[in-house]
């Protein structure tokens, strides 16, 4: 049935996010930046003992134990911690909230991609400044009057890692500007920007359980701020949802915080085979940004990349690839277990003998 078009000019429409596959049956999966191991114990605990009696009860719409855990583990009050339904959900609430002035946001032309996708679904007006020729966001192009600004650290696809002093620039040019920085993989890069929100009123830090917490299927996300931001945050999320987070995220969550030891030994894993990664990839002949993340951003001078994708995609290796633009001949390859990575390197030098 087709709609009529007077109905049609009042439906609010815009280009949707386009998430990683998620194929069902068995590969090896490399595609969408998901840790290769099992969450902490405790979260495998909690899932085994929880009192399914409880379900037919509302959760606890503070989440007060997730966010007295996350406060406790960053050293802050309990008011300067906001969670929801994946770092995704934190940042539409944080787009919804503080990007309101009739001044463009300013955000990365090669970066995360679902920032356009809220900038347009909730009317803000935006500028994507361009990143130079090797992939770096360019400081001085935040100088610029704004409605706010926001980027990940590390960058993605791009995987490149900000120095502290490189936000802190950024926040001492835009004083009257909320700032956001999207830290998702910053557990495999560097010192977070948490180290400055006492300094800066203007400065909001999200974070994700899906990377280094192994959690990407629960959907637990947080931002810490001022209290005052936090605040604003929570207002707006109790006007759309009380109730975003389930009982079962914020156990398992609060379980997986506390588990530091387990959280530290997974990133260094991940950024031993990262380490490794990067050298069997230069072997092969492909060349690359200097990777902090879980995933490497990777092109080969002599192979196209779509060809290079689909081979993959044949042979049951899924990795990610954008289809034209600046982009277009580079393969962004999660960091998966040592095992994945070999059948992925000796999938590829069997190709390239071809």
């Amino acid at each position: 049935m087709t709609i009529r078009p007077e109905l049609l000019k009042n439906i609010r429409t815009t280009e949707p996010y386009v998430p990683g596959e998620q194929p069902q049956e068995k590969v090896i999966k490399l595609n969408t930046n998901e840790n290769p191991y099992p969450p902490a114990p405790g979260v495998e605990k909690v899932l085994r003992t929880m009192d399914t009696d409880r379900f037919r009860l509302y959760p606890d719409p503070t989440a007060g134990q997730l966010v007295h855990a996350l406060a406790e583990f960053y050293g802050v009050d309990d008011s300067r911690v906001f969670v929801g339904v994946g770092s995704d959900d934190v940042l539409s609430m944080c787009f919804l909230t503080f990007f309101n002035s009739e001044k463009p946001v300013l955000f990365p032309d090669i970066t995360y991609s679902f920032y356009k996708v809220w900038a347009q679904l909730y009317r803000i007006p935006y500028i994507c400044p361009g990143l130079d020729e090797e992939f770096r966001i360019v400081r001085e192009d935040y100088y610029q009057e704004n409605g706010g600004i926001i980027f990940p650290n590390p960058n993605a696809p791009t995987a490149i890692y900000e120095e502290l002093d490189f936000v802190e620039d950024i926040l001492r040019h835009n004083p009257s500007s909320i700032v956001i920085v999207d830290e998702a993989y910053v557990d495999f890069a560097g010192k977070s920007a948490m180290e400055l929100i006492s300094e800066y009123d203007n400065l909001i830090v999200v974070q994700t359980f899906s990377k280094a917490r192994s959690m990407a299927g629960m959907r637990i996300g947080y931002a810490v701020s001022n209290p005052e931001l936090i605040r604003c945050l929570n207002d707006v999320k109790y006007s759309f949802n009380s109730y975003t987070m389930n009982q079962t995220a914020i156990r398992c969550g609060v379980e997986a915080v506390k588990d530091k030891e387990y959280f530290e030994a997974g990133v260094r894993k991940i950024v031993e085979t990262r380490e490794w990664a990067k050298k069997e990839l230069a072997e092969l002949g492909f060349v690359f940004p200097d990777s902090k993340a879980n995933f490497i951003f990777a092109r080969h001078p002599e192979y196209d990349a779509g060809v290079l994708f689909r081979a993959l995609k044949e042979n049951k290796i899924y990795v990610r690839h954008w289809d034209g633009g600046r982009i277009g001949q580079y393969l962004r390859i999660t960091v998966g277990t040592p095992e994945e990575m070999k059948t992925l390197f000796d999938f590829l030098s069997e190709y390239m003998k071809k």
